[in-house]
């Protein structure tokens, strides 16, 4: 399955800009996090991403992290304290929330790097499917 994967992030790749591939990955882990949502709701602390979520089916940019489902740290330090699901699309939030986000999403030297937290997963009674499970992480 990792293959499988794999091959289609690297058919992404090669066939569709980087907004794009960053689309149908993120399209991917919010409906690996969220399965039976109609609309996942998410909030951004970077408003020049918006337009990587705003064309994912089922997903709505909300203005105020309140209403959100789901934060996605770009590059914010400032995680507001309520009791929402984190996710890190970077290095740097990723190393400095780990014990706090589901996962993290980076790229680094040019390849894409997907990692999940198993304890913060089971803290929010997330389940994702057997296709990306290869990316937990015990020991973070």
């Amino acid at each position: 399955m990792k293959k499988i994967i794999l091959t289609l992030i690297t058919v992404l790749a090669l066939f569709a800009s980087p907004l794009e591939k960053e689309r149908s990955i993120y399209k991917t882990i919010l409906n690996a996090i969220f399965p039976d949502k109609t609309v996942i709701r998410v909030w951004l602390d970077n408003p020049n991403k918006r337009e990587i979520f705003e064309k994912i089916d089922r997903v709505k940019v909300v203005k105020n992290h309140k209403d959100a489902d789901i934060l996605i740290l770009y590059k914010s330090f400032d995680i507001p304290t309520d009791d929402k699901i984190v996710f890190a699309d970077g290095y740097l939030v990723f190393e400095h929330y780990k014990n706090r986000l589901v996962g993290g999403f980076y790229w680094q030297k040019g390849r894409p790097n997907l990692v999940f937290i198993k304890k913060n997963l089971k803290s929010h009674d997330i389940k994702l499917p057997a296709s990306l499970r290869e990316y937990i992480e015990d020991g973070m």
